[in-house]
């Protein structure tokens, strides 16, 4: 009898701490956790340069508003080899390849790349968000020094609108719209270590994880 295999996607608002909720989950479960490393993945198998999907990574450029007037297909399709390789919504077909062929072959977590809705009809799946009101975001990344003090929110609101504009893009879909999820944790109130053991008993409940 083969192994149900289980599937977890974590969009989050940025400096949320969705990507360490995912890294903690990954050791407390045992699967392999899937962020940056798809943009190195996706490289080997297109043989495209890693610096191009860095380029492109949950950005979706000035296109977004150009989709939308000309009610444009999501991209969801075959990779081309084409004179298209490069472009942006081929990388997108691309790093969409290797989440679902990673999806097909173990029970593992994706952090956002719109794998919710790349793997929209995986058996298994459980579509998780994070999100934290704007002071507690403020302050873990001022805490991680990415950016000056007075610069740490406007670029908060600017990572934000960017994976907004990239996953409306893609998906045609609303990236805080709550019907696209499972469970929407607030991690200002649960810390990351609550946000896990959150994760952890609505897999129990759901009969995706022994109890």
């Amino acid at each position: 009898m083969e192994e149900k295999r289980l599937i977890i996607t974590i969009g989050r608002q940025y400096g949320s701490g969705g990507s360490e909720t995912a890294v903690k989950l990954g050791k407390a479960l045992g699967l392999n956790v899937y962020d940056n490393e798809i943009l190195r993945m996706t490289s080997d198998e297109s043989g495209i340069r890693e610096s191009y999907f860095h380029l492109a990574d949950e950005r979706a450029g000035n296109k977004l508003l150009y989709r939308i007037i000309h009610s444009l297909i999501p991209e969801n399709s075959t990779p081309s080899l084409g004179s298209d390789l490069v472009s942006a919504d081929n990388l997108f077909r691309f790093q969409s390849s290797v989440i679902r062929r990673l999806a097909q072959e173990e029970s593992c977590i994706f952090v956002g790349r719109c794998a919710e809705y790349v793997l929209m009809d995986e058996p298994g799946l459980v579509r998780v968000f994070i999100y934290a009101d704007m002071g507690a975001r403020v302050k873990r990344i001022r805490e991680k020094r990415y950016f000056a003090d007075n610069e740490v929110e406007r670029n908060i609101r600017k990572i934000d609108r960017e994976r907004r504009d990239y996953h409306r893009y893609y998906t045609g879909q609303d990236w805080e719209n709550m019907e696209n999820y499972d469970l929407i944790l607030n991690s200002a109130k649960l810390g990351t270590d609550g946000c896990v053991q959150c994760i952890i008993e609505y897999l129990k409940i759901r009969g995706l994880l022994a109890k």
